[in-house]
């Protein structure tokens, strides 16, 4: 598995799946789901790379302080573009001042 470059520290954008009866104003690509009662949404997740690990794997930090696992090809995980970076910046450094030095820059 290539981790495309993907280092501790990094910034990333992961595309997340969510369900709910009531999607919160971040939600993206909204849609019924079936029956009719939930909603099928996008929430865009600013996270940061904590550890590379030795499976290749990405190991992703939120500002909360909790980890997720993913694999570095995974569709939902991008990297942010210039713009995302000035605009969403203080979200990144955030998560660096909370839960470590890991700048992004």
């Amino acid at each position: 598995m290539k981790t495309a470059g993907w280092q501790p520290g990094d910034w990333a954008i992961y595309r997340k799946q969510k369900f709910s009866t009531s999607p919160g104003p971040r939600a993206k690509d909204v849609v019924p789901a079936t029956g009719g009662e939930m909603y099928v949404y996008f929430v865009e997740k600013y996270w940061i790379v904590s550890e590379v690990l030795d499976d290749g794997q990405l190991l992703l930090r939120t500002r909360r302080g909790k980890k997720h696992t993913v694999a570095p090809d995974d569709p939902g995980l991008r990297r942010p573009g210039w713009l995302e970076r000035l605009f969403f910046g203080n979200r990144f450094r955030t998560i660096s001042a909370s839960n470590g030095s890991d700048s992004g820059e």
